[in-house]
């Protein structure tokens, strides 16, 4: 009897003046498969130049699959419809952690520990008054989660798989409470502890605009609103700020110091402070002469200084599909608030006319997922500072995640991308009183 044949693995073939190289294909399971190109350099000189990595894959990961042309947002294979309408945000961040649906004993366990972590050291409460209230809450974010190996040390070892999970139970709990605190910080008001009979969301959003004198009753709807939008963040692949969470975490940096980086990666407007940008753009036109035809031809003629924000995605050509969850979500937050919002009506226009106008389907300019988040969060009373941090507390699992399959993955090696030179060639130094005034 005949051995069976294995198949053939497939192969791209590179030709660098008379060398051909065989370069491996890495086959996904779904997607772009990738070309391996790691034996480039060593075997020919030369290296691959991709600016802003744009088409190089980093790393090999099961968490989180885009088809950015058809619209499609999967965690672990579950479409991101599904787990935004019948999931939980701590049980999204089960999922993408530690890679299946929670059953029953394991989310009520995984809840409990996360409630028992809560609380902030009443020394490491202090570390926040060292800021200015008024600082951007983002770059006081970043410090506080840095700041938090200091109190955990003996739980900072990457390595050792007992303290790493011990370091995502710390984060997943004191984040939000960090988050609550910077708010009341900026706005004056006194501060509240965590209340273990409330759940994540809820005890959120009372300990960020809850009073020590007051009872604090928050609609479910809300609640729902908001674990919702943390779902739909949780996770998006290797954008910038998880792959900063990777690169400082192949160092063998501890959980702590790669999610802060991440936060540092967030807090750039290119990144996280779309939603924000959106809400001006739309103050911009409400505040102005302009009707939303006049607003949208100016951006067809790309006049100065005005900027067509919450449409377009680096990876989605189509419709993102957390734009059109989120849309339902911001009607859904008004209505239940009694607000009629003139910025959601001039938003509705606004996307009315773009997705009808052959300029903006051309180019493949359809809301992306920050089109409405700002409206929603302005609705529940978030200042538009805090809306990066919302973002960065819905993103937190997916970078955990992302920094547990890196740390684990023994094909991980320290990031260390190369360049292509193109400075001077090798000069000899001259001396000062012989150098001429240029």
């Amino acid at each position: 009897m005949a051995a069976k044949k294995e198949p053939t693995q497939a192969v791209a073939k590179l030709c660098v003046n008379d060398q051909t190289l065989d370069l491996p294909v890495v086959q996904a399971s779904e997607g772009s498969s990738g070309i391996d190109i790691s034996k480039v350099l060593k075997q020919t000189g030369n290296v691959t130049l991709d600016p802003g990595f744009s088409t190089t894959a980093s790393c090999k990961s099961a968490i989180t699959y885009i088809d950015g042309e058809a619209g499609i947002l999967r965690y672990r294979g579950y479409p991101i419809e599904q787990l935004a309408k019948q999931s939980s945000f701590l049980e999204v961040a089960y999922l993408l952690i530690y890679g299946e649906l929670p059953d029953a004993k394991q989310l009520s366990t995984w809840v409990t520990r996360i409630k028992t972590h809560r609380l902030l050291h009443e020394d490491f409460k202090a570390f926040f008054t060292a800021f200015p209230a008024n600082g951007h809450p983002m770059s006081i974010l970043q410090a506080g989660i840095a700041g938090l190996a200091t109190y955990y040390e003996d739980t900072i070892d990457p390595l050792d798989p007992e303290k790493r999970d011990l370091q995502t139970i710390l984060l997943m709990a004191k984040v939000p409470t960090m988050i609550s605190y910077i708010a009341k910080r900026a706005a004056g008001l006194p501060l509240l502890y965590p209340a273990a009979e409330r759940s994540y969301t809820e005890d959120f959003l009372r300990l960020t605009f809850g009073l020590p004198y007051q009872s604090y009753d928050i609609d479910p709807a809300i609640i729902h609103a908001l674990d919702t939008l943390f779902i739909l963040h949780a996770d998006h692949e290797q954008n910038c700020s998880t792959s900063t969470v990777r690169v400082v975490g192949s160092a063998h940096a501890n959980t702590y110091a790669s999610v802060s980086a991440g936060i540092g990666a967030l807090s750039g407007p290119l990144h996280g402070g779309a939603n924000e940008a959106v809400l001006r753009m739309l103050g911009q036109i409400k505040n102005s002469d302009m009707t939303v035809k006049d607003f949208v031809q100016k951006v067809k003629n790309k006049e100065d200084g005005v900027r067509l924000m919450g449409f377009g995605h680096r990876v989605y050509k189509n419709y993102d599909p957390r734009a059109a969850i989120v849309k339902s979500l911001t009607h859904d937050v008004l209505e239940r608030m009694g607000q009629s919002d003139e910025l959601l009506d001039l938003a509705m226009e606004l996307e009315d006319i773009a997705l009808s106008d052959d300029y903006f389907v051309e180019r493949k300019l359809y809301p992306n997922v920050d089109f409405y988040t700002g409206i929603i969060y302005s609705a529940m009373g978030f200042p538009t500072k805090m809306f990066t941090p919302l973002f960065a507390l819905g993103r937190l699992p997916g970078w955990i995640a992302q920094f547990r399959e890196m740390i684990s993955d023994p094909m991980t090696r320290i990031a260390r991308p190369r360049q292509v030179y193109v400075g001077e060639t090798k000069r000899d130094y001259v001396p000062l009183r012989r150098r001429q005034s240029k």
